[in-house]
């Protein structure tokens, strides 16, 4: 039988997903009356309701005697521990670019990691149906990247396939109208070279990635490097240390991968994807062999996290009324399982016997985790992010830098440019594709990110489109300036008024509405001034015999603003929390008690005009 393996790699919403789903429908994955949702690749419910790839996933399809191992991989960096372990089970890449957008940042991230293992790429270029689509620039935008990430001579020969995901048609030529995906699974054929096919010597086999079944335990995900393995057949484990043995094990079953399903084969030999049961402790990175002849394939090298939270027990006055998962002993294991999948996270213990620094690859990155972890039960609190420094070569202090890259109406570039310059962004480039909008490029501190977003979105008026990933590290930019506005915390414990609300809606901007329940140190609103203010959001009016004409009227309330996992992230102070529980999102002091946040910030001050005397 003939194989060919191939990863899927595009910026977020350059249609990678889409296309998988029409190659599916094309070759026949599916049944003519089976009923079948779109984005079918995208099972995860966080995948469907913010419609990006954010776990890497196996499928395959049949196309003319030749089957086609597929696997879509996330589009965003914050999920490159997905990319850089998927890329060592395949020999060719489909890189989609957007015909109108061009090569974009995380582009660049995991084209660099694909061409850096000597992958075969096939040049997709998407949507050139959109409106505004240019694909001869594009091309010539992708090839210019190809050359700047030091492609060999083979890779930079890349065939190019002129693309509608949507419409699920593909053209070698621009001046041919497309008819389906044809031109594409033969460039696919012809291009990509078949697998390792030493089907004769020893089994060996790289764990790339880790399911679980409830009936199997974990299932080992790999491509087959050498040899045939069958069911029931004695292997080895080796673990990434030399010098410690291997476990031995039985394949007790061996999975292969069809359209979307697992179908169980009683052998598969070299170049296939396969999925195996039989160890209870199997890890990515591992490498899973024949028992006479143990030899350790090279582990999965996955870039180091740039950004860290804590992870702290639940200990508001509300602990314990959401969630099902409340114990340092729960969170504790929830977090350190994440990590027999999620390659690119870190765990360490902390001083604190009820906290735990947890460290990723982004915002993002962190706050899927988060998302999870609520969906499933769990209650706990976050603190602000930082960013991970490191010691240069003569001992200075070096932090993380991004890539920016922003697309902004001609009208609100003065105030981005303005605001980016206050976070030391340094600008690399500004062009302009068309359509009214304008690219530039910043290299800034990861930091001068912290709380970015939402502005952005407000000076831009929901227009501009911002996208970055990490860069490299760099000189410390020293201090920045932090969040400009202070917060309303709640006084009082009780339940928020529509009354205390509508005095307070004046110079604030409300995180609450009436009904919610709010306890003291409780984050409640944004004010208009810089500075704290403590406030009382359960103030009833009171009942008296005297009325007016104007007493009892109509108390008209703005809706409040919603806040998101990322957006909290990026908007808290290091004095601040963000209590997650599976019903609510809440913001809080640190310290609850009104009377000692007070007595902190006079010893502040105090200290403070010490130190200028």
């Amino acid at each position: 039988m003939h194989i060919r393996n191939i990863a899927i790699i595009a910026h977020v919403d350059h249609g990678k997903t889409t296309l998988v789903d029409k190659m599916l429908r094309q070759a026949g994955a599916f049944r003519e009356n089976q009923i079948v949702q779109e984005r079918v690749m995208d099972s995860n419910p966080l995948e469907r309701e913010r419609g990006i790839t954010i776990l890497a996933k196996n499928t395959s399809i049949r196309w003319k005697g030749t089957k086609i191992n597929i696997v879509d991989t996330p589009g965003h960096a914050d999920f490159g521990g997905e990319v850089e372990r998927i890329l060592r089970m395949v020999d060719g890449v489909l890189l989609v670019v957007d015909a109108f957008d061009g090569p974009m940042p995380q582009t660049r991230f995991v084209l660099r990691k694909a061409l850096a293992l000597g992958r075969t790429p096939i040049v997709v270029i998407n949507k050139i149906d959109r409106p505004g689509a240019d694909p001869m620039r594009v091309h010539d935008e992708v090839l210019d990247l190809f050359i700047e990430l030091e492609a060999d001579e083979a890779q930079l020969d890349a065939p190019v396939v002129y693309a509608s995901a949507r419409d699920g048609v593909a053209t070698m030529d621009l001046d041919q109208a497309p008819r389906d995906l044809t031109p594409l699974f033969e460039t696919i054929v012809r291009h990509v070279p078949a697998p390792p096919s030493d089907a004769a010597g020893p089994f060996q086999m790289l764990v790339s990635t880790i399911d679980y079944s409830p009936y199997l335990g974990r299932l080992a995900i790999g491509r087959i490097e050498r040899g045939t393995v069958r069911m029931g057949e004695s292997v080895t484990l080796l673990p990434l240390d030399g010098d410690q043995s291997g476990q031995r094990g039985r394949v007790t079953k061996l999975y292969a991968f069809e359209g979307l399903e697992r179908i169980e084969v009683p052998e598969a030999s070299a170049g296939e994807i396969v999925a195996l049961a039989g160890f209870e402790e199997v890890e990515i990175g591992l490498t899973v062999t024949d028992a006479e002849h143990p030899e350790r394939l090279e582990g999965i090298a996955v870039e180091e996290p740039t950004i860290s939270v804590d992870f702290i027990i639940n200990n508001s006055p509300f602990a314990g009324k959401d969630g099902k998962y409340v114990t340092s002993r729960q969170l504790r294991e929830r977090l350190y399982r994440e990590l027999e999948r999620n390659v690119a996270l870190r765990v360490e213990e902390t001083e604190a016997t009820d906290a735990w620094k947890v460290s990723g690859r982004g915002e993002l990155h962190l706050s899927i985790l988060m998302e999870t972890m609520r969906r499933e039960g769990y209650e706990f609190q976050v603190s602000r992010p930082r960013v991970i420094t490191r010691e240069g070569p003569n001992g200075e202090r070096l932090e993380p830098y991004e890539e920016l890259a922003i697309d902004v109406p001609e009208e609100f570039l003065g105030t981005v440019i303005e605001k980016l310059g206050t976070r030391r962004a340094e600008m690399l480039e500004m062009k302009n594709p068309g359509q009214g909008l304008v690219r530039v490029l910043y290299r800034v501190p990861a930091r001068g990110l912290f709380g970015y977003r939402s502005e952005f979105l407000t000076d831009t008026r929901g227009t501009g489109i911002l996208h970055h990933r990490f860069l490299e590290y760099g000189p410390w930019a020293g201090p920045l300036a932090g969040r400009s506005r202070g917060v309303l915390v709640s006084m009082e414990n009780g339940v928020v008024v529509a009354f205390a609300l509508f005095n307070l809606q004046e110079r604030s901007t409300l995180f609450v509405k009436p009904g919610d329940p709010v306890y003291e140190g409780m984050i409640v609103g944004e004010s208009a001034r810089p500075g704290d203010m403590d406030v009382n959001p359960s103030k009833e009016k009171k009942l008296t015999n005297m009325r007016t004409k104007s007493a009892d009227e109509n108390i008209q309330l703005a809706p409040p603003r919603e806040l998101t996992l990322e957006a909290a992230l990026e908007y808290i102070e290091d004095d601040e929390l963000i209590e997650v529980t599976p019903t609510a999102i809440r913001l809080r002091k640190r310290e609850l008690s009104t009377i000692e946040r007070r007595k902190i910030s006079r010893d502040l001050k105090k200290e403070r005009e010490r130190a200028l005397s």
